[in-house]
């Protein structure tokens, strides 16, 4: 699923660029019987249902072209929200010094599966936040990373 996220990004970025937005993120997923494309933009002044209409009718026909997806699929267009997923490098490199949340797979060594505190720095093997001290974890061992609002 990874290679058809990757080619849609390839595919959908310079359009949705082109009609003012950032491509934030894709995700593509089964959720019980059903497959779904969600797209994810941002822009400076937030997103609303018109900005994520106007994306929807701009890459439609282009993923229909392209026909990475041979399974029937929902594709969803919406804004990542506020306490958005923090996926890719330039998504933490915009949240140093901001308050995430960080959930593992399972517990660690502290025997705690989540931490919130502020980013302070990360590479490409870890990440180090402020929670009460520094603490370092693992990227391997990391299932989701959000951006906190509390």
């Amino acid at each position: 699923m990874a290679n058809i996220e990757e080619n849609v990004e390839k595919l959908l970025k310079p359009i949705i660029e082109k009609e003012g937005y950032e491509l934030y993120y894709v995700e593509y997923a089964k959720e019980g019987k059903d497959y779904y494309l969600r797209i994810f933009i941002d822009n400076e002044k937030g997103i609303n249902i018109n900005d994520c209409e106007k994306v929807n009718n701009a890459i439609t026909d282009k993923l229909d072209e392209a026909d990475y997806i041979k399974e029937q699929y929902f594709l969803e267009v919406s804004s990542p929200g506020i306490e958005r997923v923090l996926k890719k490098d330039e998504h933490l490199e915009k949240n140093i010094e901001q308050e995430i949340k960080v959930k593992l797979f399972k517990k660690d060594e502290r025997g705690k599966k989540e931490y919130t505190g502020k980013l302070k720095e990360f590479d490409k093997d870890k990440i180090i936040i402020e929670d009460g001290g520094l603490v370092e974890i693992q990227r391997k061992s990391i299932s989701q990373i959000k951006r906190s609002i509390f």
